[in-house]
């Protein structure tokens, strides 16, 4: 008998991040991020408010492995990322 074996699903991480128009070159920050399957370890640095710099040194890390498969600046102060693992 044939053995199948399930192909597991990629994960995805979508954030959509802003800057502080006031304050020119500040840092940007998140606005909302959506989670489809799994985030670990880096969950607790995807929350509104983080900084994008902290959650992405996380999920672009070798050892747990996102990639950056889309990005789009909408204005000169927002955008949004798609990472995929």
């Amino acid at each position: 008998m044939a053995r199948l074996n399930a192909t597991r699903q990629p994960d995805l991480v979508l954030i959509s991040w802003s800057r502080n128009p006031l304050i020119p070159g500040s840092s940007r920050r998140i606005i909302a991020a959506r989670i489809i399957g799994n985030a670990s370890p880096c969950r607790q640095d995807l929350h509104p408010n983080a900084l994008l710099s902290t959650a992405l040194a996380c999920l672009l890390d070798n050892d747990v492995g996102f990639k950056i498969v889309f990005s789009k600046k909408t204005s000169a102060i927002s955008g949004y990322l798609l990472l995929q693992r």
